[in-house]
């Protein structure tokens, strides 16, 4: 089949549910008011709370919450041919992980900016509450640390891509500087500056790998999860415009500019997808994924689809800086479609793959046999990417790399380039997943916060620099601590399986916002019949894995079966609390709750200049 029909008919799909579904939520649905004082303006400090650019928050948001999800989860589910997985990228991107994104982005801004378990509290009462900041806590750092192992395993012995990524760290800085003190509120050459200086260091990442100076890019497997971890805690620590936000919003524009260059690489090339529709794997599991395509294509594609990650970043970081209730359309359902299309073109490049070269690639040598002709043709890819061999890479990366690689190579003049547009393609994965990890661990610290600010009520402040050491600190190693003892046999099904039980957390916690809010209750559909899906498909994994790491292998894993069967039954008991909120709205034994009004104009004196134009 040629993969230029699926991609034409991906585009025309999300195009037509952002000008009509996103515009039956934000006016039917939500009624967003963009005269009403937001959270930004209300509780700004220059820290956490900042008035930003549309555009520029529309960046940082895209490049926290795409992470591994939409890059590796559809290559790994290619397995079950391209069929499954496409269906339910577009059917999730719409009808659930956009609505999930677009309903806590405004209801976290309706709430002053709070997390998802505060909300919940607020809603619920505080078992609830107390439940949902568990839960997500706990959820955040095992996906912290799927996703991180994600980046360790792409860039290790890696220099040209330790090299690229740790350029955009200074070119960061100057960035939000440029924005801020240098040339307030010149956004256009801020962006410039950094693309440039970006598009340098990917260059020059090249020679440098071949110099002396490679020894120092050259990091192991431990070094590279120390240097991530510091670079999560100090990520969390500065204030948001000095590095995060100017780096998210720099990461976007090669993020969608190598996005927008593979569609236009497949509509020029249109290769064919060699993966059949369906595979004999749909039924019992394959190589890669032991299990069958339900639920397992719903848990391994989870940020292109839904991902309940994205819950903590629309009740995190991007509440505290919307300038305007009307940006919370393009920012929360726009950045989930292009996410969900960032996902399929991820599909599409795995499944232009051989499918004897796709799994001799991406699954294990003991679980997959490859043929002499197989690994004859893999020697010889191997060559034209400039790696000794491709035969057993698993994790999904380097599937992608070496397909994306093969589509820029038939592109006029690039045949000779496939080594580069190879590495590239690593640089580029490896950049798109740690946008993840910093606004993941700032937004732990916040739940963490809050949590901790009931016991001593200064660790709670985001102005204390103590109690945001202290709190970044425990959430860097909490997560390091589980990507430094497992593997990505143990570590990705519990990101799976985690991120989609906060996905059903938030699903419920939308439905009960709706119920109290809409102007009519059946709106409350919207999230509620995802969410039921959600919850069946998530606790049915779930109970598989927990019980194949407790009884089933040959070395229990107490603490990831444990760990897992502790966030079921906290998405359970909110789950409940839900269900009987519900109950007492629809009978009318519980009154509709209050909106928090806007304080007024309570700005104060921040850090920096206000970049909100």
């Amino acid at each position: 089949m040629p993969s230029v029909y699926l991609l034409l008919l991906a585009l025309c799909g999300l195009a037509l549910a952002y000008r009509y579904y996103s515009a039956f939520l934000a006016a039917r649905v939500a009624v967003v008011d963009a005269a009403r004082a937001t959270p930004a303006y209300e509780r700004r400090d220059g820290k956490d709370y900042h008035p930003t650019n549309k555009w520029v928050l529309f960046g940082h948001h895209f490049a926290a919450i795409a992470g591994a999800g939409p890059l590796v989860g559809p290559v790994l589910a290619a397995q079950y041919g391209y069929l499954p997985g496409a269906i339910w990228i577009l059917l999730g991107a719409i009808f659930v992980g956009a609505v999930q994104d677009y309903i806590i982005l405004y209801a976290s801004v309706r709430n002053k900016g709070e997390s998802i378990s505060r909300i919940a509290e607020r809603y619920l009462g505080k078992t609830a509450g107390w439940c949902a900041a568990f839960a997500t806590l706990f959820i955040i750092v095992v996906a912290l640390a799927g996703l991180a192992m994600v980046v360790v395993n792409a860039l290790m012995d890696s220099p040209w891509g330790v090299f690229t990524i740790a350029c955009s760290i200074p070119i960061a800085f100057l960035m939000g500087q440029w924005m801020y003190n240098i040339r307030p509120g010149k956004v256009a050459e801020a962006s410039v500056i950094g693309v440039v200086l970006l598009l340098i260091g990917v260059l020059a990442g090249n020679p440098v790998a071949q110099s002396s100076l490679a020894q120092w890019f050259t990091l192991s497997k431990t070094q590279l999860e120390t240097a991530l971890a510091t670079y999560g805690f100090v990520a969390a620590v500065l204030p948001v415009w000095m590095l995060l936000c100017p780096r998210d919003y720099l990461s976007t524009y090669m993020k969608l500019g190598t996005v927008a260059l593979l569609a236009l690489g497949i509509l020029a090339v249109n290769p064919s997808l060699s993966m059949p529709a369906t595979t004999e794997y749909t039924a019992g599991g394959g190589p890669i994924i032991p299990g069958p395509v339900w639920p397992y294509v719903c848990l391994t594609i989870a940020c292109g689809a839904i991902s309940g990650f994205h819950a903590l970043i629309g009740s995190g970081t991007t509440p505290k800086m919307i300038s305007s209730e009307a940006d919370i359309r393009p920012i929360g359902y726009g950045a989930m479609l292009v996410e969900g299309f960032v996902a399929l073109l991820a599909l599409v490049a795995a499944c232009t793959l051989l499918p004897d070269h796709y799994y001799a690639i991406n699954a294990d040598p003991k679980k997959w046999q490859a043929s002499a002709e197989t690994l004859q043709g893999l020697a010889a890819m191997a060559g034209e990417v400039g790696e000794n061999t491709l035969v057993g890479r698993t994790g999904g990366s380097v599937t992608l790399a070496v397909g994306m690689a093969a589509i820029f190579g038939k592109l006029p003049g690039m045949a000779g380039l496939m080594s580069y547009w190879y590495h590239f393609a690593i640089m580029f994965e490896a950049l798109f997943i740690l946008t993840t990890i910093d606004t993941g661990t700032r937004v732990a610290r916040f739940i963490l916060q809050e949590m901790v600010s009931r016991v001593y009520k200064p660790l709670g402040q985001s102005t204390w620099l103590p109690g945001v050491i202290l709190t970044s600190a425990a959430v860097s190693y909490g997560w390091w601590f589980l990507l430094h003892g497992g593997t990505v046999g143990t570590i990705w099904p519990m990101f799976g399986i985690a991120n989609q039980l906060l996905g059903v957390v938030a699903l419920a916690v939308g439905t009960t916002y709706i119920l109290n809010h809409a102007a009519r209750r059946r709106y409350a559909l919207t999230t509620f019949l995802p969410c039921l899906f959600m919850a069946v498909t998530v606790l049915t994994s779930g109970v598989q894995f927990s019980h194949k790491v407790l009884f089933l292998a040959p070395q229990p894993d107490y603490v990831k079966g444990i760990l897992t069967v502790a966030m079921m039954a906290l998405a359970v008991i909110i789950c409940v609390a839900c269900t009987i909120k519900w109950h007492q709205i629809l009978t009318g034994r519980c009154g509709r709750m209050c909106e928090i009004e806007p304080e007024g104009d309570l700005l104060r004196l921040a850090e920096g200049i206000e970049v909100a134009d």
